[in-house]
């Protein structure tokens, strides 16, 4: 019965999401000879939110696979996704700050995601660091690259620090030396 029930999976994942239908087949097939498949939920969870924007049981879908699973580090990295798509930004940091203690979970995904939370909540400092730690987890040039100008669009989006102060110290400072120099 595995090796029916892993056929169904491989189907599905290598048909999605180009190939919707056999990819829904072969979920469908797979989930009746195990409802509990880690996989097999996770994937159908991705399919309500990448494809249906349905959140709410794209969601369902995730807590289920995780509840089979905790450790299923493939399941937190969409789950997150779908959380912050939904705006529910409280269980998405709850969800992200207990998936970084999970050994053999992408750090450097998991550390950009927290920034996306924390830039969708104008908190752009701390969005800054999770980057600098996402940059420490990051093991290829190419994603190096990708968080490199995700912080140049955060910086963009961070408010203009006035010069009008430094200005006006010049300015006070170059009378004081005008005065100065009458008497």
């Amino acid at each position: 019965m595995g090796n029916l029930i892993d056929k169904y999976l491989f189907q599905a994942l290598d048909s999605y999401p180009y190939e919707l239908e056999t990819t829904v087949e072969s979920l469908n097939y797979a989930l009746s000879y195990d409802a509990k498949n880690t996989t097999a939920l996770c994937l159908m969870g991705r399919l309500h939110a990448e494809i249906l924007s349905d959140y709410e049981t794209a969601k369902d879908y995730f807590q289920q696979a995780l509840a089979e699973n905790i450790q299923a580090v493939e399941v937190y990295i969409h789950y997150a996704s779908v959380l912050l798509c939904n705006e529910d930004y409280k269980e998405a940091e709850k969800l992200l700050d207990y998936a970084l203690t999970i050994k053999g979970s992408d750090k450097a995904v998991l550390y950009a995601m927290q920034a996306i939370m924390y830039e969708h909540l104008t908190a752009y400092k701390k969005a800054l660091k999770c980057l600098k730690k996402a940059k420490v987890h990051a093991y290829n040039n190419c994603y190096t690259e990708g968080i490199k100008r995700e912080e140049t669009r955060i910086k963009d989006k961070m408010p203009k620090k006035k010069k009008a102060s430094k200005k006006k110290s010049k300015s006070s400072s170059d009378k004081k030396k005008k005065k100065n120099k009458k008497k």
